[in-house]
């Protein structure tokens, strides 16, 4: 009689194991074998991490094997197990493998296909295009849009995160690191509260190190030590944790009536200011955006305020970016100066600390949330409603969509929603934040997340007028690098534009991401559809870029992006792409390290071994 060697590999986080009763059953072309218990005598099968491997053995030829079935039965309670991946020996030596990486809880069952990875038209079997249709039909019912707030991108139908399917809910680890962090924030904003209450007012700007837990890396101290300095006020713009703000002035608007007279001291190339405005040497941010958004009221006890600052800034002669001019709301007149650097010392200062707040609003709310968070939730819910476990593009991008929509719910549970975090701590709490979201959404296109043409629409793409400007610098090597990547896998599943365009899951997925999560709005310019393998390979370095290095960028470093521990791909071609990607990625890092040996203030949020995969990895 036939045998096979049936290899169980089990997830090595916390719980992953099972004590349940795990069951096999085997479809192949010429007939379904019957259900077999995988179990070994003396033994604990399904330990956390485990790979157990099982002899069974069929009354008669199966044929080439197309489903492998897995059940799971209650023991004594029951225990969800998570599985990694099965692997078959089949009587002719041959192996075939089975990727799962998904939960199966209570009285389950998965049912897996080969590792191969399959577009729709590559599927002629029924019951293989049956399995396909069932999948997907199955996380349509569990994935479905909603919108949290009117006029946000919509987000999963889950009020927490236990209401989440299993396979995308925090691993225990994460989940507790998330409730750590969560726990930390709310103990710096009771120190923070507390003394409060014993200090009514500031006597020095060396006061604030008090309310901070003491950070020992050389970068932050270096910004602690100068933060006061125009000079890192300026570099800030540029290589702080919102660089996207900053754009090239054009021509100075009319709400910012600044004259030659009043910045001569700070001009020093004998120009008069329109003159540098030719030039090329002007820059601007402007918090437009902040501009009527309610404060924070939720404390009837503290008054709290925001401010929608203009600020223009100027490259001196050492090619370094300062400031030069600050008014802090948008209309001009008395009430509203323009700020200078020739002004009183803390006047001048005072200014620039507002500005700094006002960036700081936009940048977690807009630059972090918005534009990394929600975007790439809406991505993960459109890949999981369409594209099917077997479809290439599946295989490619879930890596990159990993937690993301848990920790977006746990940020909409504990975070953002009424009475969080956002409420006891910002100034933008009690509704401003969602004000701001509401608004900023208008702008947000597709050509915004393609990071080239994003860096040239501010003006800030050329790298000898502005030679320190490292986010983009070492950004464009990144989005390169992953283009490479997504054009070397769409060209081995897809060989030409007329593929791509009669991919009906694809373009549902492209479809999906347009109408729900970008509320069908044409202004966007995000695609209904793509017809060719170049739009495609774009489209998915966007998908990868935002939720990978962007993010990084605008957030923090942990690792690593070009390492995919879950082996969706199987394919020799795919595994051969991947090792070239991290070649490539390799040599960013050298190139980052060499630049960054000599400098004080070193610049690697985009170096890739400190890229993350995705927004919650």
């Amino acid at each position: 009689m036939p045998s096979y060697t049936v290899t169980v590999a089990t997830g090595s986080q916390w719980f992953a194991g099972t004590d349940d009763y795990i069951y096999l059953s085997l479809v192949g072309s010429a007939g379904c074998s019957e259900k077999h218990l995988l179990d070994k005598a003396f033994y604990n099968d399904f330990e956390r991490g485990a790979v157990d491997s099982y002899e069974v053995t069929v009354d008669e030829e199966l044929g080439e094997i197309q489903l492998v079935k897995i059940e799971k039965r209650k023991y004594w309670l029951h225990d969800d197990w998570y599985l990694r991946y099965i692997t078959l020996k089949t009587p002719h030596g041959d192996y075939i493998e089975f990727p799962c990486y998904r939960w199966i809880t209570g009285e389950g069952e998965i049912v897996l296909r080969d590792g191969r990875a399959k577009l729709a038209r590559d599927d002629q079997i029924h019951i293989l295009k049956q399995h396909r249709r069932k999948e997907l039909e199955t996380r349509q019912k569990q994935y479905r849009w909603m919108e949290w707030n009117p006029g946000f991108p919509l987000s999963i139908d889950a009020k927490c995160h236990k209401d989440l399917p299993r396979d995308i809910q925090f691993d225990s680890e994460k989940g507790v690191d998330f409730v750590l962090n969560y726990s930390k924030a709310m103990e710096n904003l009771f120190i923070n509260r507390f003394m409060h209450m014993f200090q009514s007012s500031w006597s020095d700007f060396a006061d604030f190190e008090k309310i901070f837990v003491k950070i020992s890396n050389t970068i932050s101290e270096r910004v602690m030590n100068h933060w006061q300095e125009d000079l890192m006020f300026g570099y800030q713009f540029l290589n702080g944790c919102n660089p996207v703000l900053i754009r090239r002035c054009t021509e100075l608007p009319q709400k910012l009536p600044v004259t030659t007279e009043m910045v001569e001291c700070s001009l020093e190339r004998q120009l008069s200011l329109e003159q540098e405005v030719q030039e090329g040497n002007i820059f601007i941010v402007d918090y437009e955006l902040l501009d009527g958004i309610d404060a924070n009221k939720t404390d009837p006890c503290t008054h709290q305020f925001l401010a929608a600052p203009v600020c223009l800034l100027y490259k001196n002669l050492a090619n370094k970016i300062v400031p030069i001019a600050i008014q802090l709301n948008q209309t001009p007149g008395e009430e509203n100066p323009i700020f200078l650097p020739s002004d009183a010392k803390y006047d001048w200062l005072l200014a620039k600390i507002w500005v700094r707040s006002s960036d700081f609003h936009v940048h977690q709310t807009i630059t972090h949330l918005l534009r990394t968070h929600l975007v790439s939730e809406v991505f993960g819910i459109a890949l999981y409603r369409q594209l099917p476990a077997v479809h290439p593009i599946f295989k490619l991008l879930v890596a990159h969509v990993r937690f993301t929509i848990a920790i977006n719910t746990k940020a909409r549970e504990q975070l953002i929603c009424e009475y969080g975090l956002f409420d006891k701590a910002n100034a933008t709490g009690g509704g401003g934040h969602v004000q701001m979201v509401q608004r900023a959404v208008q702008d947000l296109t597709y050509s915004s997340l393609c990071f080239p043409e994003a860096i040239k629409a501010r003006g800030m793409d050329s790298t000898k007028d502005i030679p320190y400007y490292f986010y983009r610098d070492d950004g464009l090597l990144v989005w390169e690098a992953i283009q490479t990547f997504t054009a070397e896998v769409v060209g081995i599943y897809y060989e030409d534009d007329q593929v791509v365009e009669e991919d009906q899951e694809l373009q549902d997925f492209v479809k999906d991401v347009y109408v729900y999560g970008m509320r069908g709005r044409k202004a966007s310019g995000f695609p209904k559809s793509i017809k060719s393998r170049e739009k495609l390979s774009e489209y998915l370095t966007v998908v990868i870029f935002t939720a990978s290095a962007q993010h990084a960028a605008v957030n923090f470093g942990q690792l690593f992006l070009g390492m995919y521990p879950e082996e969706h791909f199987i394919e020799k071609p795919v595994k051969e792409a991947m090792t070239r990607f991290r070649k490539n990625l390799e040599a960013i890092v050298s190139v980052i390290a060499e630049r960054n040996k000599n400098k004080k203030l070193p610049y690697y949020y985009l170096s890739p071994d400190r890229i993350p995969n995705s927004v919650a990895i």
